[in-house]
């Protein structure tokens, strides 16, 4: 992993580029305007299984007795860590595939939220989160950190709600919705599969991917 930013090699705390190969390579083909809906899906599916290797890195685990084929023996498990994956809507939801094929125990809820066209606050229109989401660590999914009022708004709202664990996961970054998440919420760690260049006039990730949830969805 790394945390650099490579654009302008300005170190970012808290922030991990997963540069495993694999991850590499089908970013490069979500990136591609020819790549099709259904292979885009299929890439960020692939893609965010692998980044859940990472991004679970640091659960704990326990001694278990296990009986082989051959004899007794000891291995190791996961010591009772309870996971939620909270996808923001749309685009979120095309990372979540992904990672229950990994985690398939992991909780599901979302959240929704959209920006209001006078005053550009983030308005939350849907939230379904598990009962004890508040004894869970959250793993929070949207593919595009560009200006970063989305997730910030999120991490908001889910504070709220007495979450303390947070981890975000999201495809792409911008250097500048980093620094806008980590002035509100410097704890929280990011992992990306690319941290890009800058955002343009209209706030789009450049080089990018284009629109995530219309790549994901086959809208515009």
């Amino acid at each position: 992993m790394d945390n650099t930013c490579e654009a302008k090699k300005e170190p970012l705390e808290n922030v991990f580029v997963l540069d495993h190969p694999l991850i590499q390579h089908k970013l490069t083909l979500m990136r591609d305007k020819r790549t099709s809906t259904k292979e885009f899906r299929e890439l960020v599916a692939e893609v965010s299984m692998l980044m859940c290797y990472e991004v679970t890195r640091d659960l704990p685990l326990k001694d278990v007795k296990v009986e082989t084929p051959l004899k007794k023996t000891r291995g190791k498990m996961i010591d009772g860590k309870k996971l939620a994956l909270v996808p923001i809507l749309r685009a979120g939801l095309g990372m979540v595939d992904g990672m229950t094929n990994l985690i398939p125990m992991a909780k599901i809820g979302h959240i929704g939220l959209y920006r209001d066209p006078e005053t550009l606050n983030a308005i939350e229109y849907y939230c379904k989160l598990p009962s004890d989401v508040d004894e869970r660590d959250v793993i929070l999914l949207d593919p595009m950190l560009a200006t970063g009022g989305t997730v910030v708004a999120a991490i908001g709202f889910l504070k709220e709600r007495n979450i303390k664990n947070i981890k975000y996961v999201c495809l792409i970054a911008a250097p500048e919705g980093v620094r806008n998440m980590h002035n509100h919420y410097p704890d929280i760690p990011i992992f990306c599969a690319g941290l890009d260049e800058a955002l343009d006039e209209n706030a789009y990730i450049l080089p990018g991917l284009g629109d995530a949830g219309d790549r994901l969805f086959g809208t515009k």
